[in-house]
């Protein structure tokens, strides 16, 4: 007897609502931040994001290394999407997954939904826990996704500004030693 399984957990993101969409959709993109996708990438077609598209997604191995393929469906740019799986996955009949994103002052609110079908009553548990496990850590994963572009976007302008600053003083320098010369 199959039992289902949902989860709802919300985050305020430091980042545009667009920039948010296109990390937590686009499966080529997600792979490269999300700790619990080992690898994802589209499945046939022109591997672009859009409702009906095909994608294929392994899990880690923490999450027992599961691969299966899912559907794109309800995408709305930028203010929510989501996939269902086509089917089974490990121990879930079903798994989907919805993203929603709402504008506000400073941020984004993004809200991450995981809904399952678990196959057998007995492992509900285990699997409701490693699930809840996986939406805190992907939603953690995105902020600090987002963190660590405008980290690094502020260091490198600090670095450039150093530079420019020692430019004016060599420069600085320069005319004052032909100054002296010239006296």
């Amino acid at each position: 007897m199959s039992e289902s399984i949902s989860i709802k957990q919300t985050i305020v993101v430091r980042a545009r609502p667009d920039v948010l969409y296109r990390l937590a959709l686009d499966p080529k993109r997600r792979a490269g931040w999300d700790p619990n996708v080992a690898s994802a990438a589209y499945e046939g077609g022109d591997g672009r994001l859009t409702n009906g598209a095909l994608a294929r997604y392994k899990f880690s191995r923490r999450l027992l290394g599961l691969s299966f393929t899912v559907k794109y469906g309800q995408l709305q740019a930028p203010q929510r999407g989501g996939w269902e799986s086509v089917r089974h996955v490990g121990p879930l009949e079903k798994l989907t997954q919805g993203w929603t994103f709402k504008p506000m002052p400073g941020g984004t609110e993004v809200t991450l939904t995981l809904n399952g079908r678990v196959r057998f009553g007995w492992v509900r548990q285990p699997v409701e826990r490693a699930l809840h496990n996986m939406v805190a850590t992907t939603l953690l994963e995105l902020q600090r996704q987002v963190d660590a572009q405008g980290a690094q976007l502020l260091e490198d302008m600090g670095r450039e500004m150093q530079e420019r600053q020692k430019a004016e003083q060599k420069a600085a320098r320069e005319a004052a030693k032909a100054a002296k010369r010239k006296k």
